[in-house]
């Protein structure tokens, strides 16, 4: 307990006056830290609401300008799969056919051996070149046969 004299009140309430000043903080510099925090909140906000802006932008450029190209693409695309789906079953069927006319040939050449060989020995023994050793030198004296014009060029 502090001891006031009566006679002089005044010293004792001044130095109260003053450290209750001194201890008060200073109400300019705590509203001025609120004032730039605001501030900072505000500005990031209205950098999202451009982003947010900008996303929007971009989307309904992408509905409106994007999409019709790539549906358009599809469209066409389908067409080149049905194309290409139609060479697949083509080149299936040209495999069978080749694959039969192979089969075709082959039981030929294994029923017909032996009379080509048969023609061959026959055709040795009487002096002809067989049919098999003729030399390349000796067909390029003759001219190459004429085609006519419904044969088609291989």
């Amino acid at each position: 307990m502090l001891l006031v004299d009566a006679d002089r009140p005044e010293p004792v309430r001044g130095g109260a006056r003053e450290l209750a000043v001194f201890l008060t903080p200073e109400p300019g510099a705590e509203a001025k830290e609120v004032e730039e925090t605001i501030e900072g909140l505000l500005l990031r906000l209205e950098e999202f609401c451009s982003l947010a802006d900008m996303i929007r932008s971009d989307t309904s450029q992408i509905l409106e300008e994007n999409i019709p190209l790539l549906k358009a693409k599809v469209v066409e695309m389908r067409g080149i799969y049905a194309k290409v789906d139609q060479l697949e079953a083509f080149v299936k069927m040209v495999r069978r056919h080749v694959s039969f006319l192979e089969a075709h040939v082959l039981q030929a050449e294994r029923d017909h051996g032996a009379l080509s060989q048969a023609l061959r020995k026959w055709l040795g023994s009487s002096g002809l070149p067989a049919l098999g050793n003729v030399h390349l030198g000796a067909l390029q004296n003759f001219p190459p046969p004429s085609r006519s014009r419904d044969q088609p060029r291989l």
